[in-house]
């Protein structure tokens, strides 16, 4: 039994891809982008703005204002995740920069949309540096249930993550390297249930020391590696 693909599957998959990438700047530009706002209340007339705004809305800011916690019920920040990048390790772009990282950081929230009911919002910063990226983080928190790194160089990005996680006070998480590292795993997890081996008795190797795999090894040793 084998799972390789002939000659003219390999062409039907590239050829797919392909009319992917002559779409995407034509879909693109007639969207202009994937994501917007939307109102969840409804307004039927200029009085429910009485509810929504002024004079109404001071009553959810008092009670915030006693009890913090009450963000997440009365607001949307309990459902809303921050996807934050400084495009300067995009894909398999490289260092593109923040304006050219964005329409990775729009489909990453649409994929929180669609695939989870969450809301979440692409957010790039113009800097290079980790404190400024840090600090800029840790100023936004109050406005979001969680934080999604993305696409951030090594090695910095381990600095990054491991001090947001340890200053912030939401969930904050590194797609490449938590979330690649839990898919590996469970892939792993699974080739070792096909072979018939445990994971303490195989020989593994990791290719090279990115975010991805230095996080994944990590994980894959704490279960047992």
């Amino acid at each position: 039994m084998t799972n390789s693909i002939s000659a003219a599957e390999t062409s039907e998959l590239l050829a797919h891809a392909h009319k992917a990438e002559e779409q995407a700047i034509a879909l693109h530009k007639r969207y202009q982008g994937k994501v917007e706002t939307s109102l969840r209340c409804r307004v039927t007339s200029h009085s429910d703005f009485a509810i929504w705004y002024t004079p109404g809305v001071a009553e959810p800011c008092r009670a915030i204002a006693k009890n913090p916690d009450l963000v997440y019920e009365l607001t949307h920040a309990g459902n809303t995740v921050a996807v934050i990048s400084d495009g300067t390790r995009v894909l398999g772009l490289g260092d593109i920069g923040p304006k050219a990282g964005l329409p990775v950081m729009e489909g990453k929230a649409l994929l929180y949309k669609y695939l989870g009911g969450v809301d979440a919002w692409p957010i790039m910063l113009d800097t290079k540096d980790p404190d400024k990226f840090i600090e800029t983080v840790l100023l936004l928190q109050p406005g979001f249930g969680g934080v999604n790194l993305e696409d951030i160089a090594q090695p910095k990005c381990f600095r990054i993550l491991d001090e947001l996680r340890e200053r912030a006070s939401i969930p904050v998480w590194h797609d490449d390297q938590q979330g690649t590292a839990m898919v590996t795993l469970a892939g792993l997890i699974n080739a070792l249930k096909v072979v018939g081996k445990k994971i303490e008795d195989v020989s593994i190797t990791f290719v090279g020391s990115g975010a991805s795999n230095v996080a994944g090894a990590r994980l894959i040793f704490a279960s047992g590696a």
